[in-house]
């Protein structure tokens, strides 16, 4: 089924980092913003390595987004994709980020695993690198798919987050 990314970026003119998804989850479609499936560790592992408490409400994980100079939106705009299954996406539509490098002074790209990572390679390479002169990092899946990673292994592979902030 063809899906539009149903939700704006987050992001301000203090932005620094970036850090992009894949495409939305049906959980995060029905609950109209990013990472709301309970089974997904991305709140807990950047609250854990910002060392920050997890923000709850939509409101507060803006807040929290924005106090730490932290821009999220997904690589793909719009897609083929049944379910919430990254390997099912297809027909894919890369979004315009121009908006989020020419209001925000953003200086690296993170992908929030394996597919945001490839559609970046594929599709935004070079608007990436204009914008940041750094190519886009690879971080592992803070998805409930990614079973193979811990919490504890995730926060030590996203503590690159932290000390990009500092």
């Amino acid at each position: 089924m063809s899906e539009t990314h149903p939700f704006k970026p987050i992001f301000d003119r203090n932005s620094k980092i970036l850090i992009l998804g894949s495409f939305p989850s049906v959980i995060s479609r029905k609950f109209d913003f990013y990472y709301t499936n309970p089974q997904n560790r991305f709140w807990r592992v950047l609250a854990g390595v910002l060392n920050s408490p997890l923000p709850e409400s939509t409101d507060e994980k803006i807040k929290f987004l924005l106090s730490h100079h932290i821009a999220i939106y997904d690589a793909a705009i719009s897609c083929e994709i049944n379910g919430s299954s990254d390997a099912k996406m297809s027909k894919i539509v890369p979004v315009n980020l121009k908006p989020i490098f020419e209001e925000a002074n953003i200086k690296q790209v993170y992908a929030n695993g394996g597919k945001a990572y490839e559609i970046c390679k594929k599709y935004l390479e070079d608007e990436i690198i204009k914008a940041t002169k750094n190519e886009v990092i690879k971080l592992p899946s803070t998805s409930p798919a990614n079973a193979k990673f811990s919490l504890e292994k995730l926060a030590n592979e996203w503590s690159v987050i932290a000390r990009a902030l500092e």
